[in-house]
Parts: structure tokens; sequence; C-alpha cells
């Protein structure tokens, strides 16, 4: 569905927006915060059409929105025509001994997670091996003070190592929302995923998993890093 150029950049703006503050974002902070150089009238209308539209949604009787799975998906569809900007932070990882495939995996995933404060999962085709950072990072964000999303979370983690050999990405960066996702129960949550090489030959996948509300922008560009130095190691 087609935006015009002030629809998104105010899409884009709100998702950020709530992706920092974890709050519906209202019109009045955009105008506030923001030049958009229109009237909060205006504003109050865009924000309209962009709910109409199926791109933002307005939870109980909150004044503010929150991005929907469309809403996400069109802002990361525009991240990912993005450069990478992490390569720098990424190649200080690889600077590790990387002789030990499994020590190197572990300290790798464990990287990600604290970067990302996401829960990462690093899979091991060739030894159908598992690696789990991140718990301590990903349980800080609000949405575990629900103790039902907590429950969610983990049988969806379940779920998605149980059918890792069905959900093997192809070449590129992988970005599953919500209801996109392969596995069931997962509307509340995202993955990004992406295979990787080892300059030894073993192939791996690596994923981020953590609530829809993530910092798309920066764990896009970490994976994207991560497989460009490994592909090219």
């Amino acid at each position: 569905m087609k935006l015009t150029e002030r629809q998104e950049k105010i899409l884009d703006i709100i998702v950020r927006e709530y992706v920092n503050s974890a709050q519906p974002v209202s019109s009045k902070l955009l105008e506030k915060k923001y030049d958009f150089d229109i009237s909060p009238a205006t504003i109050r209308i865009e924000m309209q059409k962009l709910t109409d539209k199926g791109f933002l949604s307005q939870p109980h009787t909150s004044a503010g929105r929150v991005p929907t799975d469309n809403g996400y998906r069109f802002f990361v569809n525009n991240l990912m025509e993005q450069k990478n900007r992490n390569v720098d932070e990424v190649g200080d990882w690889l600077k590790e001994d990387i002789e030990d495939t499994f020590k190197f995996i572990q300290s790798l995933t464990k990287h990600i997670a604290e970067a990302t404060r996401a829960l990462t999962l690093s899979y091991l085709e060739d030894e159908n091996l598992f690696w789990t950072e991140g718990w301590e990072e990903v349980l800080k964000e609000p949405e575990f003070e629900e103790r039902d999303f907590l429950l969610r979370f983990t049988n969806f983690l379940k779920n998605f190592e149980e059918n890792i050999e069905e959900l093997k990405p192809d070449s590129d960066i992988n970005v599953y929302i919500g209801k996109e996702n392969l596995v069931p129960k997962a509307k509340d949550f995202t993955v990004i995923s992406s295979r990787y090489h080892l300059p030894s030959g073993e192939k791996g996948i690596i994923s981020i998993l953590g609530p829809k509300r993530m910092e798309y922008d920066k764990n896009i560009s970490l994976i994207n890093s991560l497989k460009e130095l490994l592909d090219n190691f």
C-alpha cells in the first residue's frame, strides 16, 4: 500500500519512538518533539489515515498509537535498503580465536546478545547444536513484566528450536514479524535470522529473537555485518 512522503516520515518516527519508550505515541508528542511544519490537526489526520490503512493501531482508550505488523514491515523493508553500520564492531568480535569452533560461536552469540539486548540463538548445522545467550538482556524489556508474555516467549523459543531445520533462511537476512513467523504462537515476537559460514567450513544459522518492539535498524545491521565479514573471512 502506497504512503505519502509525509506519512512515511510519521510512521518511521512513531516506530522509533515506540521502540525506545514502549509507550503509545501521541500526536502531542510528535508536535512537541518534531518539526513537521504542519498543524497538530494535520498530524492527527495523518495518524488516523495510517491507522485506517493498517500501519498503526490504538490500544485500548489511549490517545497514542503503536505500530502493527504491517507498520513494522514497512519500516523494516526501508531499513533493508540501507548500508551496514556495524562492520567495525563486529570485526572486533572476529579477532577472537576462530580455530576453536565451539568457543568461537559461544563468544559470538554472547556478543550479539549483549549488543542487541535480545535473545540470540546460534545453530551449527553440522553438529546439530544450539547456543543461546541473552536471557538477562531480553528479560529487562517491559513486555516480560507480564508473566503470560514470558510463557508465550518460552513456548515460541521451544517451537523455533524444534523446527529450525524447516526454518532455514536463504542466503540473505530474513525478518519474520509477528504472524509472519513460520512457527505457531509467535504473533507477539520477531525473528531476525541469517545463515553463516565459518572459515573452517561449518555452516550455521544465527537468529535474534524478541518482542516485536525491537531495535530493527541496529539488529539488522549487526547481522548483515556479521554475515558479510564471515563470508569474506
